[in-house]
């Protein structure tokens, strides 16, 4: 198999900036994020944690949603509430740019 096997429907390339963070809550859950940003996104972020390899594209209004974090990162509803602080400072407003 080479390259021309395969149907590239998007294929592109940018500069990011990440930021790996490690912490523990007052819960005493901890936290290992890697949190990318780019204009891929329309201004979200992509959060991965590096511990349990597990991805979401958020913005301010997925910490807003029920249950968004609890199901992605696969915590509870205390935990979440504690991720969600900390992402809330992070994150920042979405800027929609085309």
């Amino acid at each position: 198999m080479n390259i021309a096997d395969f149907d590239f429907l998007s294929d592109s390339t940018e500069q990011t900036t990440t930021r790996f963070v490690t912490f523990v809550t007052p819960g005493l859950k901890r936290f290992d994020l890697a949190i990318l940003s780019t204009s891929r996104f329309y201004g979200k972020k992509l959060v991965t944690d590096l511990m349990f390899g597990r991805s979401a594209i958020l913005g301010p209004d997925d910490l807003e949603a029920e249950g968004v974090l609890e199901s992605v990162f696969q915590i509870n509803e205390e935990e979440a509430a504690e991720l969600a602080q900390f992402l809330t400072l992070v994150l920042g407003a979405v800027n929609f740019t085309d």
